[in-house]
């Protein structure tokens, strides 16, 4: 276990936010319009997997944050 801080966590969590945000931004402004004629239940689908498809990549990243690697 770690015992001095690194500057990779703060870095990290400010990088994930601000990664997250702009996501959440480019999501929210054009897939209303890609997926707005959809009926109802393709659009929950749609929705749901845009708002999980972000964690497939994060575990590198925390792994990067704890150890400096990336794999």
């Amino acid at each position: 276990m770690r015992t001095e801080p690194t500057w990779r966590i703060p870095v990290g969590i400010l990088a994930l936010v601000a990664g997250l945000t702009v996501y959440a931004v480019v999501i929210a402004r054009y897939a209303p319009s890609l997926i707005g004629d959809w009926p109802v239940w393709a659009q929950t689908l749609a929705y749901i997997v845009l708002g999980v498809i972000w964690i497939r990549p994060l575990r590198r990243f925390l792994i990067w944050m704890e150890t400096g690697r990336w794999g």
